[in-house]
């Protein structure tokens, strides 16, 4: 079975670029991270600009907004250099979900990047119910980014190999993790591109009926 051993809900709502509000499951909480830069809906697949058009952390308190959605325990306030860091690590998991996509090598300095962030203090799970406060009680950006890294390593191990997979949509590069039983997921949504490829295929099927209809006539 495909890794991603993060305790924290995974997908998320996204708006497309024609308005229309769809849900995404990445499959992985490291690739939802990742979703707020290049590896979301690109303007144009394989743009040089997507990066610029998808990004999402643009300041310190996008960071801490995102963070604070998602993390069952408080998280601190953001600051520009954990803006940076987090920027970075992210950057290298969109390389990294891209490079596995497609069959490529890992790039060992985006390794490296994802090990650097892991080997930090995470935030540590922990049981509702207990009678004291153990640790912190607002966990730093650092750990969060660290509990990020730390599902990046799961997510990018060889347990995955062939998991990690870009939508067949012909106009989207969304990248996941396919945690199917079978492995058989090929859209990024059954909402979006799944819901697109139905329509084209009853239009497939719908033209090619019509011209048989217009053969037999001819015929005749």
């Amino acid at each position: 079975m495909p890794v991603s051993t993060v305790s924290i809900p995974v997908g998320q709502w996204l708006v497309s670029s024609e308005g229309v509000r769809w849900w995404f499951d990445s499959g992985s909480f490291a690739l939802d991270f990742a979703v707020t830069g290049a590896l979301g809906e690109p303007a144009a697949p394989r743009a040089a600009s997507a990066a610029a058009a998808n990004e999402r952390l643009h300041a310190p308190d996008d960071l801490t907004e995102w963070l604070r959605d998602r993390f069952p325990v408080a998280v601190g306030s953001a600051r520009s250099r954990d803006l940076f860091d987090a920027v970075a690590l992210r950057d290298a998991i969109v390389r990294m979900a891209r490079a596995a996509a497609q069959g490529d090598e890992l790039r060992g300095g985006d390794v490296d990047v994802v090990n650097l962030y892991a080997a930090t203090p995470d935030i540590p799970p922990s049981l509702g119910g207990g009678t004291r406060q153990a640790g912190r009680s607002v966990h730093t950006v650092p750990q969060a980014l660290a509990t990020i890294a730390r599902d990046a390593v799961d997510v990018f191990s060889p347990e995955n190999a062939g998991r990690l997979r870009e939508c067949d949509g012909p106009d989207c590069s969304m990248v996941y993790l396919d945690t199917s039983r079978a492995a058989t997921r090929r859209w990024c949504s059954m909402q979006r591109c799944g819901n697109r490829a139905k329509v084209r295929a009853h239009r497939a099927r719908k033209a090619s009926a019509n011209g048989r209809v217009e053969l037999d006539q001819t015929a005749a």
